[in-house]
C-alpha cells in the first residue's frame, strides 16, 4: 500500500521544521535547492506516511537525513531503523549523514550522494567507439 505524501495533518510540523533548520540543514539546502545538484529536485521536510524526511528527491526515491548526536542513543537508533524499513517498503532509500559531516565537509557528503545515484561510467571494450 502506498503511503500518503505530505499529509495535511503534518503540514504545520513540516513548516515549523523548515523555519527552524539546523546549521547542517541550511548548508545542505544551499547545495541542493533549485535543482543545483545534478539537476535534481529536492524537497525539504517532506512527509511520507507518518514520517517527515529532512530532504527528499522523488525522481531518485532518495531520502537524505542529517542527524545530530541524539540519533546515537539506543532508542533513537531503533526508531531510525524502523523508519528506514518503512521507507524501504515504500521504495525509498535513506542515506544518513551526521550534522558534523555536513558542517566540516559538505563536498564529501555531496560526492557520496552523487556516487550513489549516478550510474557508473563503464569503460568501452577495446576497439569500440561512441557513435
Amino acid at each position: 500500500m502506498k503511503a500518503v505524501r505530505n499529509a495535511p495533518i503534518l503540514k504545520q510540523r513540516r513548516q515549523d521544521l523548515r523555519c527552524n533548520q539546523t546549521e547542517a540543514e541550511k548548508i545542505f539546502w544551499t547545495h541542493v535547492r533549485s535543482k543545483q545538484f545534478l539537476g535534481l529536485k529536492f524537497f525539504r521536510q517532506y512527509s511520507v506516511g507518518p514520517y517527515i524526511l529532512d530532504f527528499y528527491c522523488p525522481k531518485k526515491k532518495l531520502a537524505i537525513e542529517l542527524d545530530g548526536g541524539q540519533h546515537a542513543q539506543d532508542d533513537n537508533r531503533e526508531y531510525d531503523v524502523a523508519r528506514a524499513e518503512y521507507l524501504k517498503m515504500q521504495g525509498i532509500e535513506v542515506m544518513r549523514f551526521w550534522n558534523n559531516e555536513v558542517l566540516q565537509n559538505s563536498n564529501v557528503v555531496l560526492a557520496s550522494i552523487a556516487e550513489k545515484i549516478t550510474p557508473p561510467i563503464l569503460p568501452l571494450p577495446q576497439g569500440e567507439e561512441i557513435r
